[in-house]
């Protein structure tokens, strides 16, 4: 069970997103800022994709590694920050939709080091139909707490 040591996360996330220059430049945008958890959603253009028309497999550990990371920064208190340590990225499909959504949380929580997930899908378009989710990846993250100097 994770607990948070901030009740006020989501404004104080809110705030940091503001500086989050690189989401911004990719034009990731996260949405959802639960306790413990995150998701976002960016739509594909061109330079995201890699020479075959996919969306580039860097752009896709990029969205878990923000949204594992700020299910992390949810739960630890005011004067703390996190930082990945560790990510690991399985691809399983080529991402081929107009969508990503991405999804992080938290699966145990410790005082030094938060142990989170995530999972990228693809969501594909096609007109007089339902959109297409496919799970396109999974990250396992070690997110290290940065204390105050």
């Amino acid at each position: 069970m994770t607990q948070t040591h901030n009740p006020h996360f989501e404004k104080r996330v809110r705030k940091f997103l503001e500086r989050q220059h690189f989401m911004h430049l990719i034009g990731f945008d996260l949405q959802v800022i639960e306790e413990g958890r995150t998701e976002g959603w960016l739509t594909v253009e061109e330079k995201h994709q890699q020479q075959k028309g996919y969306a580039h497999g860097g752009l896709i550990a990029t969205l878990a590694d923000i949204t594992a990371g700020f299910a992390a920064y949810t739960l630890v208190p005011e004067d703390q920050h996190v930082v990945t340590a560790e990510i690991k990225v399985s691809y399983f499909l080529p991402a081929i939709g107009q969508k990503l959504h991405a999804i992080g949380w938290v699966l145990k929580q410790g005082r030094k080091i938060n142990f989170c997930e995530a999972e990228v899908w693809d969501v594909i378009e096609e007109e007089g139909k339902e959109p297409r989710r496919r799970l396109v990846a999974k990250a396992t993250t070690s997110m290290a707490t940065v204390f105050p100097q």
